[in-house]
């Protein structure tokens, strides 16, 4: 068999997310990725994704690896694959990579980007499923929500900022940085989350937080103290699904020479 490693884009709006879900649960891009992989394959063929995004959550670059039989290794796998995706979702690179990379366990960190619509009174059509409405509540305190934002870089225990659903060894989590990106537009400002990792739902939660604390509906100091207490029910609610973005997956150099081999068949 030989690996893939395959970088993805995908718009999440009519996705029940990537994971598989049980029949009946919705299309997902995992299963439309390996019915893809399947028809060029001629067998199943397993696809392991780097992160899970939730239904209706976007991603530039997602990353996956799947193993497909050695004598079809020379296909152009990122024409051939796209050409069979659904129009939302596209593999923008295709390379072999080592037999032992893993997509999500050899990840080193994740950036998301999440988008918030600011502007009161109307939110351009083509960009609301890619964006939260906040403008209709009146203007944000940026700078409590850039102070709050501060507080979550770190390494911390963000038991408060998981959603039920998924079992952890430890919610501590290294966040390298929460940050308001500068040129954005007038209508939209996008906020950064870097980190090593993210437990379920932990950004959305994050941005619902700093909202909150925008909106003046708590202060930076009641993150804090949320922060200490890791009380999930006593947070702010979860911010929605479709401004969020998987914006990359980053490696160390081995897992990256690992994975950036030149492919025969080419893109």
């Amino acid at each position: 068999m030989a690996r893939l490693r395959l970088t993805l884009a995908y718009d999440g709006t009519d996705f029940a997310g990537w994971q598989i879900q049980a029949a009946g649960g919705g299309r997902t891009v995992q299963g439309c990725l390996e019915e893809a992989l399947a028809t060029l394959c001629g067998q199943a063929v397993r696809v392991h994704g780097a992160g899970r995004t939730d239904s209706g959550v976007h991603a530039l670059a997602q990353v996956a690896h799947a193993d497909v039989p050695e004598h079809r290794a020379g296909l152009p796998w990122g024409k051939a694959l796209t050409a069979l995706l659904p129009k939302d979702v596209a593999v923008t690179e295709a390379r072999l990579a080592a037999p032992d990379f893993h997509s999500r366990f050899d990840a080193t960190g994740k950036e998301y980007r999440y988008t918030l619509w600011t502007r009161p009174g109307y939110v351009l059509p083509w960009r609301r499923p890619y964006v939260w409405d906040v403008g209709r509540h009146g203007g944000l305190d940026v700078a409590a929500m850039e102070a709050c934002a501060g507080l979550f870089v770190g390494e911390h225990d963000f038991a408060a900022f998981q959603n039920a659903g998924t079992d952890v060894h430890s919610t501590v989590r290294r966040v390298w940085d929460v940050s308001r990106l500068a040129g954005t537009g007038p209508d939209e400002t996008v906020w950064r989350f870097h980190g090593e990792g993210f437990l379920k739902q932990m950004v959305r939660n994050l941005m619902g937080a700093l909202v909150a604390v925008g909106r003046g509906k708590a202060t930076p100091e009641d993150a804090a103290a949320l922060l200490a207490a890791g009380d999930r029910r006593r947070a702010p609610g979860t911010a929605p699904a479709q401004g969020l973005c998987l914006h990359a997956v980053e490696y160390g150099p081995s897992a990256v020479e690992a994975g950036l081999g030149e492919h025969p068949g080419g893109d």
